[in-house]
């Protein structure tokens, strides 16, 4: 017998199976003895009332062996000998795109221009305490891709792309916590990712995939409205029926090259502002109404607003994280927010951007489609001049920029390269700096006290997602001209963040089987 039942349960009760096990059994009607297994299948915070609750929905199982937390089963068959299909770029669109390619009997041939994923810790390591940036490996680029090292929050709202509980099922598989299949807003974490990350390559290599780090694509052999073959900066022809372009939003001389080519490329609206942190403990007392305490964790938030009809919003919150460097080429400053499992860091940082549309890139339009794109290139540029020391980044007190005045000193960050002092008020775009220095204010209404001294700005917020859209037919899911591209993730324009972009890595396996099965009959 299995029975679902939903408590209400206060932070301590809530904090161990020891504690929640008897209110369970109370609430059951089942006797204690008949119970084999007591399992959480939802889990959510609502700390909007004066008593914090924590709402818990709970399988309970009795008299008969529980099942499996994860319902579908995968079958990941050989495939050395089956079709291939080359899959260009190794974050979660291209990993999962491999997957699901074995199940439905095709060889992936996996490139990466970066490197393993233990590799890469190194580089990352190296970009913090040295200011030394590798092009290749960094915090975007690299096996597992940007989320790996930038927090691992699989939280997402794109759920009409496709079936979200077999990504979770299998980063559940490959090693993830079983949380993230009941939390509200599961999160894996930067120090427990790589590991899923090294585990879903075992399991591509298993099956007889292949997996080619160090494999930068340089050039692509078009003939009619077919690619032929790929070439790559070692000088290798990798030769092909089929291609998944999966390369991230950050890669882009991938979209340079692909503009040289004549494939069509379109500018898309994206974001672009500061990543804001504040101490963790000034974010919980805020929104746990000064009552945290140890069977909470740090808490986060969530923030938008309009201000004269464009948006502006919390972006990637991190808590108790730290915020990272990720630039991808030199003289530029990028910057990001990770946390790891335990978010046990005395900060908490968020993006908060503001909505770019077109009217904005208009001056780049001679750009066509890279107009976004050039403009976010500029400004991350502007930002390593106001900062100009290595991965330094530009740096005020949020309550200076809300005023339009310098900083005269800044409070600790938990940025490892360094700050410099800047005045952001004064070289980020007009319709930004206006934009979020009123949203600072509608959110200090919500949150009172969120217009701190101890808080500061950090730019820039920029890789928030592509400014580039690779357009792509709706029903055959390849590129509009070329018909064996299935462009993929977020550097394709259609998803944002781990889990919607490992979905639409699925989707484009799919269509590129359905592809492959038309041309062989």
């Amino acid at each position: 017998m299995k029975k679902e039942i939903s408590l209400i349960l206060s932070p301590i009760q809530a904090s161990s199976a020891e504690l929640y096990t008897p209110e369970v059994v109370k609430a059951s009607g089942m006797p204690a003895q008949d119970i084999t297994l007591i399992r959480i299948v939802r889990k959510s915070i609502d700390a909007r009332g004066r008593n914090i609750k924590i709402n818990l929905t709970f399988e309970i199982f009795a008299g008969e062996e529980p099942s499996s937390p994860v319902e579908n089963e995968y079958h990941y068959q050989k495939v050395e000998n089956s079709p291939e299909v080359v899959v260009i770029g190794a974050g979660p669109a291209g990993l999962f795109a491999s997957l699901r390619l074995i199940e439905l009997g095709y060889r992936p041939i996996l490139l990466e221009r970066g490197k393993p994923v233990g590799e890469r810790r190194r580089d990352i390591d190296l970009l913090e305490s040295n200011h030394i940036l590798n092009k290749d490996s960094n915090y975007c680029f690299g096996e597992g891709g940007a989320g790996t090292f930038s927090d691992g929050k699989l939280y997402t709202r794109s759920k009409k792309r496709g079936d979200i509980s077999r990504i979770l099922d299998i980063l559940y598989l490959q090693g993830a916590d079983e949380s993230i299949l009941f939390e509200a807003h599961p999160h894996i974490g930067s120090d427990k990712l790589p590991g899923v990350v090294s585990s879903i390559r075992k399991q591509i290599l298993q099956a007889g995939g292949i997996i080619s780090f160090n494999t930068c694509v340089t050039d692509l052999s078009v003939s009619g409205n077919v690619i032929t073959h790929v070439s790559t900066a070692k000088g290798e022809r990798i030769p092909g029926k089929a291609f998944i372009l999966a390369t991230g939003h950050s890669a882009r001389d991938m979209y340079f090259l692909l503009n040289a080519k004549g494939i069509m490329l379109e500018a898309k609206p994206y974001a672009m502002g500061i990543r804001v942190e504040h101490p963790q403990e000034l974010i919980d007392n805020i929104q746990y109404h000064g009552r945290k305490d140890k069977y909470l964790p740090a808490a986060s938030y969530n923030l938008v607003e309009q201000v004269c009809g464009r948006g502006v919003y919390s972006f990637c919150m991190c808590p108790g994280g730290q915020i990272v460097p990720a630039a991808t080429s030199e003289c530029e400053i990028v910057v990001n927010g990770m946390s790891i499992s335990s978010r046990n860091s005395p900060f908490a940082n968020s993006g908060i951007v503001v909505q770019v549309i077109e009217s904005d890139y208009r001056s780049y339009q001679n750009h066509q489609g890279l107009a976004g794109l050039r403009m976010q290139e500029l400004y991350e540029q502007k930002a390593y001049r106001h900062a100009s020391n290595g991965q330094r980044a530009p740096a005020q007190r949020l309550t200076d920029f809300i005023n339009g005045r310098s900083s005269q000193n800044l409070p600790i960050c938990s940025y490892m390269p360094g700050l410099v002092i800047s005045p952001l008020h004064e070289w980020l775009p007009d319709f930004i700096r206006v934009t979020l220095q009123e949203g600072f204010r509608k959110f200090d209404a919500k949150m009172r006290g969120f217009l701190s001294r101890d808080a500061v700005i950090v730019g820039v917020e920029s890789r928030t997602s592509s400014p580039v859209r690779i357009p792509r037919d709706p029903e055959s899911g390849s590129h509009v001209l070329i018909s064996n591209l299935f462009p993929a993730g977020e550097g394709s324009g259609y998803a944002g963040g781990i889990v919607s972009s490992a979905v639409d890595g699925e989707n484009a396996a799919g269509f590129c089987a359905a592809y492959l099965g038309g041309i062989q009959n």
